[in-house]
């Protein structure tokens, strides 16, 4: 069920727009009443949990971190009205948002109805001057949305990836682009990890074994392998690619990495590493490959049935970047025919997936919605970091370089050093085929 949740400052009245399944009708919007509103910002999240917001959480606390590995600061808003460890990504979590933005006279929009032709989001962005989302549930920013939006000024990722949004466009409209870089880096390579060993050791079907009452073990491990001595190789060694290879050396695996920036030579004796300045020389010697790359123009689809063909037969894949980096259908061929002896990750193209979504169903996947970058305690970083982009522009204040991805009409901050200019949203429209099944 969709969810929005609209709250007028001076009124302090929360209305609830079920829309679907709801009592409103499809063309209804959230009851509200027009105050001296300094900016409206919606916000587009993921659903709240089916049985409802937990009432008490596994954990109590989440270990303190205040560097990332490099040693940027994490998040550093002045004051967040949230608590570390809760949900904070989905409708009724806000990103922590309401209490700072209204009491600065702001008004706040969250929903999770984000596609087709009647959603909350394109009936709300005819006067919206920020819209955030998460790439786990993107608010696809098209040219056509964007140009709806004659008072956008910034659109912001909370989490890392602004690929939703058309970049182009937004260069073109002067509108700054921002996500909240690092925040959710290490869950991303954790999860990597994670369905690396998954796959390799072929955990899913075995589980599933034991779950059914069996204990065929010649069935668990056909396809069961040790990944000691392995080669495993990154396309792209940035903050995640990178946090991989090291997360991974402990395994005894071989490390390569493929990446238009060569890391320093250090970093490459430290670890071991085999630099490849070609797709095709990495996939041809590794028998893991992980993508760690954006998605832009220049990457769209660069696993498809021709660079396929160069991987190791039976080799395992791994994509926690970006569903549109693979074409879809060559890699269920791949798998079928053994090509890839596995496929795994967590992204899809468009998100949600529709439910015949051809992976879904696929051979020897271990598939998962998008979740690896938006653990709790991951949430709680990018709530913070979208938060602290918050009160820099509207104190006027720098956002941060590492934040930014647009502004002032080009590329600009880590934007400059990952992306290419473009357009990579085409084909999101999709996404308003996803049912709950």
């Amino acid at each position: 069920m969709q969810l929005s949740l609209t709250l007028c400052p001076s009124i302090g009245r929360m209305q609830r727009d079920r829309t679907a399944g709801g009592t409103k009708s499809p063309g209804s919007s959230p009851i509200r009443v027009e105050t001296n509103i300094v900016a409206k910002i919606v916000c587009v999240l993921y659903d709240d949990p089916v049985n409802g917001m937990p009432k008490q959480y596994a954990r109590d606390t989440l270990p303190e971190i205040t560097r990332y590995p490099d040693g940027q600061t994490t998040p550093t808003p002045r004051a967040i009205d949230f608590t570390p460890g809760h949900l904070l990504g989905c409708v009724s979590g806000e990103l922590g948002l309401r209490k700072y933005l209204e009491s600065n006279d702001h008004q706040l929009v969250v929903t999770s109805s984000k596609d087709g032709a009647d959603s909350v989001l394109d009936r709300e962005l005819h006067d919206a001057e920020i819209v955030i989302s998460q790439p786990f549930w993107p608010a696809y920013m098209t040219a056509e949305r964007i140009a709806k939006a004659p008072k956008l000024k910034m659109i912001v990722t909370a989490g890392i990836g602004s690929d939703h949004t058309d970049l182009q466009a937004a260069m073109d409209r002067g509108i700054t682009v921002a996500e909240v870089t690092y925040c959710n880096s290490n869950s991303v390579a954790e999860h990597v990890v994670m369905t690396t060993l998954a796959l390799v050791r072929n955990y899913i079907p075995s589980h599933n074994i034991a779950n059914q009452g069996g204990w065929n073990i010649a069935d668990c491990v056909e396809r069961s392998y040790d990944v000691e001595g392995m080669h495993v190789g990154t396309v792209a060694a940035g903050r995640i690619g990178l946090r991989v290879l090291r997360l991974l050396k402990p395994f005894d695996m071989k490390l390569h990495y493929l990446d238009r920036h060569r890391l320093p030579e250090s970093v490459e004796k430290e670890l071991n590493l085999t630099y490849h300045s070609s797709l095709e020389s990495l996939t041809k010697v590794c028998d893991v490959v992980t993508l760690n790359c954006p998605l832009h123009p220049e990457t769209e689809h660069m696993i498809n049935a021709a660079t396929l063909k160069n991987f190791k037969r039976g080799a395992y894949l791994i994509n926690t970047a970006r569903g549109k980096l693979c074409d879809r259908d060559a890699v269920v061929e791949a798998l079928k025919s053994g090509q890839l002896a596995g496929y795994g990750g967590d992204v899809w193209f468009p998100q949600p997936a529709p439910a015949d979504h051809p992976w879904r169903s696929m051979p020897h996947q271990g598939m998962t919605p998008h979740i690896s970058g938006t653990s709790l305690s991951a949430q709680a970083r990018y709530a913070a970091g979208t938060r602290e982009i918050l009160e820099c522009y509207f104190e006027g204040r720098p956002i941060r370089d590492e934040y930014l991805i647009v502004q002032g009409g080009k590329l600009a901050g880590v934007g400059a050093h990952s992306y290419s200019a473009g357009n990579a949203t085409k084909g999101s429209e999709e996404a308003a085929r996803f049912k709950v099944a």
